[in-house]
């Protein structure tokens, strides 16, 4: 497998991933300060020319949730994801894409002055509502489902770090705040983060 990523990008999050799993990958560093994530050749592997992407033989993933649901998948005897068919399934589809599709859309939406768009018509509701989700969704002890670490903690969880530590979530809860610290205290968390980008 190829990874392709940049510490400056969210492949941290699937770097974090595949350090949780132990498995081996090669890295490739795209540097898209210097404009690598633009050439024809990586805009072959992901059109977008965003990072991260993960091309495994012939599949080629891009972006971060879906990689860390195809990497839950591909490694499932490592008790990243809940079984196949299991009553968990569901919550677990709902913390790998509550992130990419209402919270990143819902917190880069807070950065532009002036802008207004009707709850109603948005697919990210408004800022109230994803910060009542945020709070219901995340756990008082533990885990997103249990006892149990999964990718479900590694995207919504990675989120919530990403959003406290730019910002976007400037006050976080108790609740929040507790549970990115069982986070950051995760040994992969703290070998896959450059503490200098943070």
């Amino acid at each position: 497998m190829k990874h392709y990523y940049h510490p400056m990008s969210r492949a941290v999050t699937t770097d974090w991933l595949l350090t949780e799993l132990e498995t081996e990958h090669e890295r490739v560093v795209v540097d898209f300060l210097a404009g690598e994530n633009n050439t024809p050749e990586y805009r072959q592997i992901n059109p977008m020319g965003k990072i991260p992407a993960l091309v495994d033989g012939d599949v080629v993933i891009t972006e971060t949730a879906a990689i860390c649901a195809y990497l839950a998948d591909k490694f499932l005897e490592k008790g990243f994801a809940p079984p196949l068919g299991s009553s968990q399934r569901g919550a677990y589809y709902r913390y790998l894409f509550y992130p990419g599709s209402v919270l990143e859309p819902m917190f880069t939406f807070q950065q532009l002055d002036g802008a207004e768009v009707s709850p109603q018509s948005a697919g990210w509701g408004d800022l109230e509502r994803c910060l009542a989700t945020i709070e219901a969704m995340t756990p008082e002890t533990e885990w997103a489902l249990g006892s149990q670490f999964t990718v479900a903690d590694v995207v919504f969880g990675g989120t919530l770090d990403f959003a406290m530590q730019f910002g976007w979530l400037a006050s976080p809860s108790a609740r929040v705040a507790g549970y990115v610290r069982r986070i950051k205290d995760r040994p992969a968390y703290r070998q896959s983060h450059d503490p200098s980008w943070h």
